[in-house]
């Protein structure tokens, strides 16, 4: 195999193609008036946008890329958040049956892609209650609020 096939429908091609050029830091190898791909060798994949009418409700939960250690998850946020991409950080949750780092974004039209690195296996599901899948693998449905005390010793 060479390269994995992923494509979305989009309803704005040129919104879509400005957050994919900075989210996957690279330019399309075809842009068409209603189509546009990537072709990228790492992550070997081949992504497709489609300008098509659309329920934004589908059997689509996300997409994402494994990394090999925290330190590419963090490297890989600070890129996105250097490119005015709002970032969500999750650092040491359970999800999926696995410890992760992780971080997610979000397209023009609400696909939410996460970079992840597993850090080890785990008896849960999910972070929450053992029995509440519905934390798993779905990122946060908006930024987490977050207070910091004095930074004075």
């Amino acid at each position: 195999m060479k390269r994995m096939h992923v494509a979305v429908n989009c309803s704005d091609l040129e919104a879509s193609l400005k957050f994919y050029r900075l989210f996957f830091n690279a330019e399309p190898t075809k842009v068409k008036d209603n189509y546009a791909k990537f072709e990228l060798d790492s992550p070997a994949l081949h992504f497709s946008l489609n300008v098509r009418p659309f329920e934004k409700k589908g059997v689509l939960n996300h997409l994402g890329f494994q990394v090999d250690n925290t330190e590419d998850v963090l490297a890989m946020g600070e890129r996105l958040r250097e490119a005015d991409l709002l970032t969500i950080d999750e650092m040491g949750t359970t999800c999926c049956y696995a410890v992760q780092d992780k971080v997610w974004v979000y397209d023009p039209d609400g696909n939410a892609w996460e970079i992840f690195y597993t850090k080890a296996d785990s008896e849960f599901e999910s972070a929450g209650e053992q029995r509440d899948i519905s934390l798993c693998c779905t990122p946060p449905s908006g930024p987490v609020s977050i207070e910091f005390g004095s930074w004075k010793k």
